[in-house]
């Protein structure tokens, strides 16, 4: 295992390795304040949590905004371009969210975040697409995971003592790192975007999956929202991360208010889900190649649902950890191979459409699953957030079986 794991590392260009540890950088910042960002601004505005969630459904319309602009920007003016756009803007909203005081300072804030942090998302897996051969993708974007929950795994862990002294400290700690990364990739990082002629060809290669290179053209998502399986399978993703997003924003509110859970417990039910990444995706993931995509993504909206749906059994943070584990296997199942197949059924020159589209499928799924959660809690029993998070999983299972003979095979 040892020797096929640094067989694997010594095949990625220096490039990667950049992006990389950069990531590890960002991630450990960013993830200081995101997991206890809900409790933050409920305890901070003193609103409903209906409220509250409506505040991330207005971050996630700014993802949708971004989605027009970020991919077609990515691919006409280089990745580069996006990744520093988004690293430089995400570590100033974060400033500014350290400093906010009323409901329309934050609702401001959360729809610049929507649309401008992605650029650096987009940017980045398209890269990561240019770098990469198509047989190596699948373990490339599961070492990505592998370090970006590394970040997650250290981030909340401090950041759930450091926001118990001073959330202010880890908003600047946050800004800190975004802009680190940004130093990084100015000074390290050189851009990958095709030359027309090189993405012409590469995109006849694409054309064996069902493209037409030729489409890219249209310097618009006309072609993408054209291709029905890809559409399709956006739409499923959406619906399989809703149980993934109602853990991660409303789980530490839930377990606060209900079961006296503090931040700094709560932080290690996340630092769990981030090491099970680190140390089973590289495993999981050489594994689950041997299978058909669909089968991949189905077991794991099975994990996802599970894992949601059985919060509403337990009272106690062992209970939690232990829905936190279950939806951890689905997630190690659904990552990497939702980006390979994206990636694979993207023509070379729209690369950045394609992956933006696709990448905005979890901020669609945090602007509605949230608020449904939210206005459960509020109106209905906190419980039936799970029953909700359970129904949508089991929807997304049987949306994947649906989609068997309209996806690749890995």
């Amino acid at each position: 295992m040892l020797v096929r794991f640094r067989s694997m590392l010594a095949g990625y260009p220096r490039q990667f390795w950049v992006l990389f540890w950069g990531q590890l950088i960002n991630t450990v910042g960013g993830s200081m304040v995101w997991p206890f960002l809900t409790i933050f601004m409920r305890e901070r505005l003193g609103v409903s949590l209906t409220i509250v969630t409506l505040l991330f459904t207005l971050n996630s319309a700014g993802g949708l905004a971004s989605m027009a602009i970020a991919g077609p920007a990515v691919d006409r003016f280089g990745r580069r371009f996006a990744m520093i756009t988004g690293l430089v803007t995400g570590g100033a909203i974060l400033l500014g969210m350290s400093a906010a005081q009323t409901l329309a300072a934050w609702a401001l804030l959360m729809v610049l975040q929507g649309l401008l942090t992605p650029f650096y998302r987009v940017g980045a897996d398209a890269m990561v697409a240019d770098l990469i051969p198509s047989a190596r993708r699948p373990e490339a974007y599961a070492l990505l995971r592998m370090i970006n929950n590394l970040g997650i795994a250290i981030g909340p862990a401090v950041g759930g003592f450091v926001a118990g002294v001073s959330y202010t400290l880890a908003f600047y700690a946050a800004a800190a790192a975004s802009w680190l990364f940004v130093t990084l990739v100015i000074l390290q990082v050189r851009e990958t975007l095709p030359a027309p002629a090189a993405a012409v060809q590469d995109g006849h290669q694409a054309a064996q999956d069902g493209h037409d290179a030729a489409r890219g053209r249209d310097g618009g998502y006309g072609p993408v929202l054209r291709d029905r399986p890809f559409i399709a399978f956006c739409a499923t993703f959406v619906l399989v991360t809703m149980p993934a997003s109602l853990m991660m924003l409303l789980l530490a509110v839930y377990a606060k208010e209900n079961y006296g859970v503090p931040e700094s417990q709560y932080g290690f039910i996340m630092a769990t889900n981030a090491l099970m990444v680190v140390l089973f995706q590289y495993v999981v993931t050489r594994w689950s190649q041997r299978y058909a995509a669909w089968r991949v993504l189905t077991l794991g909206a099975l994990f996802y649902a599970a894992g949601a749906g059985s919060v509403a059994l337990f009272h106690s943070f062992w209970g939690f950890w232990l829905s936190m584990v279950v939806l951890t296997i689905g997630e190690l199942l659904l990552a990497p191979t939702g980006s390979t197949v994206a990636a694979n059924l993207a023509p070379a020159d729209m690369r950045g459409r394609y992956m933006g589209l696709y990448g905005i499928t979890w901020g669609v799924s945090m602007g509605i699953a949230p608020v449904i959660g939210g206005y459960l809690y509020d109106h209905a029993a906190p419980a039936t957030i799970w029953l909700f998070g359970l129904s949508a999983g089991l929807a997304a299972a049987f949306g994947f079986l649906l989609l068997r003979h309209r996806l690749p095979e890995h």
